[in-house]
C-alpha cells in the first residue's frame, strides 16, 4: 500500500483503508470525509508527499490530539516496506535498563490493532515471552479495567468497558412524594373512597379505603459537554445514560458543545447501537468548541421549569473549559443551583493528581456545585452512584 498505487487506479480504495486504520485507533473518519479527502487528492495532486500527507491530515483530522497516531499510522501505511515488522515491534513490551517491563504507550497499542490483521495479532502474541506470574496478590484484569482511563483504552478494551457500563444501574432510592395513591396497609384514611365503598355495601359494612404517599425516583437532569477535549469521554458517558435512562424514569438528558439539544428520546431506545446512531444524527456540533455559558442560559430560559421540578438532581459533565468565557457563566450557574436540589459536577480532568482549579471557567462554576468528582473511568462512575444517592436524601 504506497502512495504511487494511483497508477493502478487503487488510490481511492488504498484511502479507504487508511481511513479504517485511523477507526480503528479511535480518529472518527466516517464516509463523508474519504470521499471529500479522494476528491481534493484529484485536484491537489500525488507530485509532492508532503501535499498528499496534509490534504489527509486536513479532512481527517479534527484535534490536535489526533496528529501523532496519524502520523505514525501515515508512516507506517503509505512509506514504510516494513510495515508489519514495525507493528509487531509496537505490540511487543520494552525491558528498561534497570530490568523492568516497560508497556508501550496506549497510542501505539491501538494504531498495532488497527493495522495488523487478526491472525497477526495473535503471532505477535505468541512471541511475546513466556513469563510465569504469581497471582495471588495481584488484581483481576476486570478489576484493572475498571480503573483505567478512557483516554488510554485500546479499541478491544473499550468494548468490553461499553459491555460493563451498560450493566451499570444507580441505586437511588425513591422520595415520598405530596400526592397520594390507594394503599391497602396506608396510615391515611381515604374518605371519598371510603364513602364509594359503603354505598356499594348497602351501608351495613362500612369497609375503611387507605392510601399512602407516592414515592418516586426524583428527577435526573443530566448536562453532558460534548466538545473536541471531551470527546472520548463523553462518548463513554452517553453509553453510561443510556444504561441509566432504560433503568429507570424520569432521566433527562442534553449535550451541549456550541449549542444545547436534547437527546432525552433517542436514548429511551433499548438498543443501545439505534440510540446513539440517533444521538449522532440529532446533534451537529459533536467536537467542536464549547460555549458552557450561553448553554446554561438555554437550558435555565427553555428546560428549568419543566425538568427541575420536585428535588431534581442535575449532573452536569463537563471539563469546564470554556471557548467564550464571560461574567455571565457564574450567573447561570448559580440560577442552575438555586432551581436544583443538587448539583453534582464530573470532571474527568481530576484523574491528575495535584489538579488545581485554575482555569478561569472552572473557578466560576465551583462555587456553585455540591459535589465535584473525577470521572475518567468505570470505577468513578459506580462513586457517582453514592453520590447521587446522598444528594436524593
Amino acid at each position: 500500500m504506497t502512495a504511487t498505487s494511483d497508477s493502478t487506479g487503487r488510490l481511492a480504495e488504498n484511502v479507504m483503508h487508511f481511513a479504517r486504520v485511523l477507526r480503528g485507533t479511535g480518529i472518527p473518519v466516517g464516509p463523508d470525509r474519504v470521499i471529500d479527502a479522494v476528491k481534493a487528492l484529484e485536484v491537489a495532486g500525488l507530485a509532492r508527499r508532503e501535499d498528499f500527507y496534509w490534504t489527509l491530515a486536513s479532512f481527517f483530522l479534527d484535534r490536535r490530539e489526533q496528529f501523532e497516531l496519524f502520523d505514525q499510522a501515515f508512516h507506517i501505511f503509505w512509506r514504510d516496506p516494513g510495515m508489519l515488522e514495525r507493528v509487531l515491534a509496537l505490540m511487543l513490551p520494552r525491558i528498561s535498563g534497570r530490568g523492568q517491563v516497560e508497556q508501550p504507550p496506549p497510542s501505539s497499542r491501538r494504531l498495532a490493532e488497527a493495522l495488523l490483521p487478526r491472525g497477526r495479532q495473535a503471532s505477535a502474541d505468541a512471541q511475546q515471552p513466556n513469563v510465569e506470574r504469581d497471582a495471588a496478590y495481584t488484581v483481576s484484569d476486570r478489576e484493572v479495567l475498571q480503573r483505567a482511563d478512557f483516554e488510554t483504552m485500546t479499541s478491544a478494551e473499550l468494548s468490553q468497558a461499553k459491555r460493563m457500563i451498560a450493566q451499570l444501574r444507580l441505586p437511588i432510592p425513591q422520595v415520598r412524594m405530596r400526592r397520594l395513591t390507594p394503599d391497602p396497609h396506608g396510615r391515611l384514611v381515604d374518605m371519598r373512597a371510603t364513602l364509594r365503598a359503603s354505598l356499594r355495601a348497602g351501608s351495613d359494612v362500612i369497609p375503611l379505603r387507605r392510601r399512602s404517599h407516592a414515592r418516586r425516583h426524583p428527577p435526573l437532569v443530566v448536562l453532558c459537554d460534548i466538545s473536541g477535549s471531551m470527546s472520548r469521554y463523553s462518548r463513554m458517558f452517553l453509553h453510561f445514560l443510556h444504561a441509566v435512562t432504560n433503568d429507570r424514569d424520569r432521566v433527562y438528558t442534553l449535550v451541549f458543545g456550541t449549542r444545547l439539544t436534547n437527546i432525552t428520546r433517542h436514548l429511551r431506545h433499548r438498543d443501545v447501537d439505534l440510540a446513539l446512531n440517533g444521538v449522532s444524527q440529532a446533534v451537529a456540533d459533536w467536537s467542536g468548541g464549547t460555549r458552557i455559558g450561553a448553554s446554561l442560559r438555554e437550558f435555565n430560559l427553555r428546560w428549568s421549569r419543566r425538568l427541575l421540578g420536585q428535588n431534581a438532581v442535575v449532573m452536569l459533565i463537563s471539563d469546564g473549559l470554556d471557548r467564550e468565557l464571560g461574567d455571565d457563566l457564574g450567573a447561570q450557574m448559580e440560577r442552575l443551583h438555586k432551581s436544583a436540589k443538587k448539583v453534582i459536577w464530573l470532571n474527568p480532568l481530576l484523574r491528575f493528581e495535584g489538579f488545581e482549579p485554575r482555569p478561569a471557567g472552572v473557578r466560576a462554576m465551583l462555587p456553585h456545585v455540591d459535589a465535584f468528582l473525577p470521572a475518567h473511568n468505570i470505577a468513578s462512575l459506580v462513586d457517582v452512584a453514592s453520590a447521587l444517592a446522598s444528594a436524593t436524601k
